[in-house]
Parts: C-alpha cells; sequence; structure tokens
C-alpha cells in the first residue's frame, strides 16, 4: 500500500458521505464521468463536514472543530498531505483544478456565522452569507466542470452564482422549521419580526425563480456530462420548489416537505430524454 491507495479510499470516503447525506444530490452526480464525479464528491464531503460541524456537533467545541478543519486545510494546501481523507481529497481536487484559496475562505466565513449570528436583518447580510455557503460552493464544482477553460468558467460565473443562491433559498424554506425552532436561526429579512405567512411566502418564492430563470440560461452551456448532471439537479429544486408554493405557509412551518423517490426518478427520465434529443 502507498499515499495513491489512501487517495483512493480519501475519495471513496467522501463518495460515502455524499450518498449518505444526500440521494437527491448523489444521482446528478453519477451522471458524471469518473474523474469529475470523484471530484464534488471531494467537495461535497468537505463542505458537509464544515456544516455538520456548525449545525450538528451540540455539546462539542463547534468553534474549535471548524478552526481545527480550517488549519488543517491550510496545512494540506501547503503541505499536500492530510490523515483526514476528506481534507485530502478536497485538497487533492483543488491541487487539481486550480480551486481560488478565495472560495474556501469565503465558505468558512459564512460557516464561523452559524457559530453565532442567528438573524439576517437585510438582504445585503444574506446575500454575503448566501455567497460563502452555497455559490462559492457551485463555483468551486464549475471550475471542476470547465477544467482549464478559464474563458468558459468566467462566462458561466453569473449563473452558477445564481444557482447556488436558488438552491440554498429553496433549501432554507424547505428547513425554515428546524433552522427557527432548533438552531434559533432567521435567514429571510422577510420575516425577521414575524413569521412566515402567505405574503412573505410570496415574496421569497419570487426571488428563488428569478435566480432560477437566470440560471437557466448558463445550464445550457456546460460543457459535456455536467450539463447533464446540473440539469438534474436543476429540475429537482424547481419541483422542490413548486411543491414548497402549493402548501399553505403553516405546512411548511410544521413539516419538511419533499419530493418523492418516484417523482425523483420520473425528473431523471425526463432530463435524460431532453438531453438526449435537444
Amino acid at each position: 500500500m502507498n499515499i495513491d491507495f489512501f487517495k483512493q479510499t480519501s475519495y471513496r470516503i467522501s463518495e460515502l458521505i455524499t450518498k449518505n447525506y444526500s440521494t437527491s444530490f448523489s444521482l446528478a452526480v453519477s451522471l458524471l464521468d469518473k474523474e469529475e464525479r470523484n471530484a464534488i464528491y471531494a467537495i461535497y464531503g468537505f463542505v458537509r463536514l464544515a456544516d455538520e460541524i456548525v449545525d450538528s456537533f451540540d455539546h462539542f467545541d463547534k468553534n474549535y472543530l471548524l478552526e481545527k478543519l480550517k488549519s488543517d486545510l491550510d496545512y494540506a494546501l501547503s503541505n499536500e498531505i492530510s490523515t483526514n481523507p476528506v481534507i485530502f481529497a478536497f485538497m487533492d481536487t483543488v491541487k487539481k483544478y486550480r480551486i481560488e484559496k478565495e472560495f474556501i475562505d469565503a465558505f468558512i466565513r459564512s460557516m464561523e456565522y452559524d457559530l453565532h449570528k442567528t438573524n439576517y436583518k437585510t438582504q445585503r447580510e444574506l446575500e454575503q452569507y448566501i455567497y460563502g455557503s452555497a455559490e462559492v460552493v457551485g463555483l468551486m464544482c464549475l471550475k471542476v466542470f470547465c477544467r482549464e477553460d478559464e474563458h468558459l468558467f468566467s462566462e458561466l460565473v453569473p449563473y452558477a452564482k445564481s444557482l447556488g443562491s436558488a438552491f440554498q433559498k429553496v433549501n432554507f424554506l424547505r428547513d425554515i422549521n428546524a433552522d427557527m425552532n432548533k438552531l434559533g436561526r432567521i435567514y429571510f429579512p422577510e420575516i425577521h419580526s414575524s413569521t412566515l405567512d402567505e405574503k412573505n411566502k410570496r415574496t421569497i418564492i419570487d426571488s428563488i425563480e428569478k435566480d432560477f430563470e437566470y440560471a437557466k440560461k448558463g445550464i445550457k452551456k456546460l460543457p459535456g456530462k455536467s450539463k447533464l448532471a446540473v440539469s438534474l439537479a436543476y429540475h429537482y429544486y424547481r419541483s422542490l420548489l413548486n411543491k414548497l408554493k402549493k402548501v399553505p405557509a403553516s405546512e411548511i412551518l410544521s413539516r419538511r416537505i419533499r419530493v418523492p423517490d418516484l417523482q425523483k426518478i420520473a425528473i431523471l427520465l425526463k432530463v435524460y430524454f431532453l438531453n438526449i434529443f435537444f
């Protein structure tokens, strides 16, 4: 055994994390070529680990654990080695696809917000958080999809950011009950001084739909199989948003809305058909 075996094992651990935490995202990633697939697993594995620290590691020193994750990653990026498999796979992907350190720093910064910030009172505050928590993750994935085509990457940046923003806002709306009652967080400025009602729900959904419509233009320009994979994620989240539109605000506050597995399969078949024949 050698370092290559450890590297392969590290990527497989990130793959396992991805599949265990998000069946829908895993389904989209499975449509990519192996090299791209492994890279996206590595990105997801790292951001999921950071997210779990700030959201789930109750009764532990979250500040220390997040700072430790950050310092361990800095060491890995400088020395190209880590004994943490998730960090090792992520570091290898960052190096291979020349992912900007600024993206990583912005992501960590948003995770740090989750340790102490509970209310986002303005759209500007929310936009800053979403940039770090979601948009830069989309940009990391875009670096993988575009490989070394920096011109294409630059062209698609605004669309990727818009899609990341839409995904994050859908997640916020779907998880609003847990965020407010378990984590004590209110992300949407529209409900800062009240609760989710039909009026502010409509305002939030209008904002998300604008993000989706703009992002759709960029998906068509993605290279290779990434267009198929991102299209699947796009249509899944659009379906989830449509369900959220149809149920009353009170129901969103009382249970987690989801897309049934059979509908996910139908979405996959639809997206595959559209990408093959159109």
